[in-house]
């Protein structure tokens, strides 16, 4: 049985990506909580600063540098973490980019990158957090997306990516049942953050397609409270999205044209998403 985590106060709780968006306001519930709390970021100053002014919630954390593409940096992170705060008794696996466009266009290096952060720093943070939890139970939680059980075209790489981290944690959660480890999938929407800025969904979807960071923030928590296996944000847009995977492709196709899904990632705002993709490019 894998074990369910009914009180996280005093837990040691640990994300990746957790200086801005979603990781952030997850940090910030989990404290709320009364939890202990590291950000790991690659971007180390927005990390400190962030744990400087969650520190008034009066709960420990702390803002540490990671690169989740790296072993090492992943090992020597969770290392601090344990000097700082104790054993680590949940990680948030949130990292990850999503630069839009058409797969003939995107730059190797970008496909690469991608590859690397949002599967490949799964990859490191689920076997490194295993290893520790063994013999006394713990949590991961892997960030994935419903496009981890779609296809949106623009966003090809990042669907294959979040599709291979919808599959490995579903199969982690299997292998580690035994040792009291819960492995959960949380699959957002469209979340308001500059990550999807810049979108072309039409207006009538957006009500139950987009969503807060805090709104994935709670559902992250309320996973981790109650040990659930895969957690979609929001609910209705999982469960119509879970339905379309059941039609026939040319039927589902078709629903997806009608819906504008089909362009909502190539037809984006430039202007928008430019300061991101040039944080991205360096």
């Amino acid at each position: 049985m894998t074990k369910k985590i009914n009180d996280i106060r005093g837990q040691v709780v640990v994300i990746t990506g957790g200086a801005r968006g979603i990781g952030r306001a997850t940090g910030l519930a989990f404290l709320r909580a009364g939890a202990r709390v590291a950000l790991g970021d690659i971007d180390v100053e927005l990390a400190e600063k962030t744990a400087a002014e969650f520190a008034a919630t009066g709960e420990r954390v702390c803002g540490l540098h990671l690169d989740v593409t790296s072993r090492a940096s992943f090992t020597d992170f969770l290392d601090e973490v344990e000097a700082q705060l104790g054993p680590v008794d949940v990680l948030i696996n949130n990292a990850g980019i999503m630069p839009t466009g058409l797969f003939a266009d995107e730059t190797d290096e970008m496909t690469d990158r991608m590859v690397a952060i949002n599967l490949g720093g799964v990859l490191n943070g689920s076997k490194l957090a295993a290893l520790r939890m063994r013999g006394r139970g713990g949590h991961i939680v892997n960030v994935a997306s419903l496009a981890g059980v779609s296809a949106f075209p623009g966003l090809a790489t990042y669907c294959a990516t979040k599709h291979a981290v919808v599959g490995f944690t579903e199969t982690l959660h299997l292998e580690l049942a035994d040792d009291g480890i819960a492995v959960t999938a949380v699959l957002p929407g469209v979340v308001h953050t500059e990550l999807s800025a810049g979108h072309s969904a039409p207006r009538w979807i957006q009500p139950i397609s987009e969503v807060e960071p805090d709104d994935v923030a709670a559902a992250i928590v309320d996973a981790v409270v109650r040990g659930r296996a895969k957690v979609a944000v929001p609910r209705l847009l999982g469960a119509m999205i879970k339905i379309m995977g059941a039609l026939p492709d040319g039927a589902r196709h078709w629903i997806s044209h009608a819906a504008h899904f089909d362009t909502t990632f190539t037809h984006t705002d430039a202007a928008v998403r430019a300061a991101y993709h040039s944080r991205l490019a360096n």
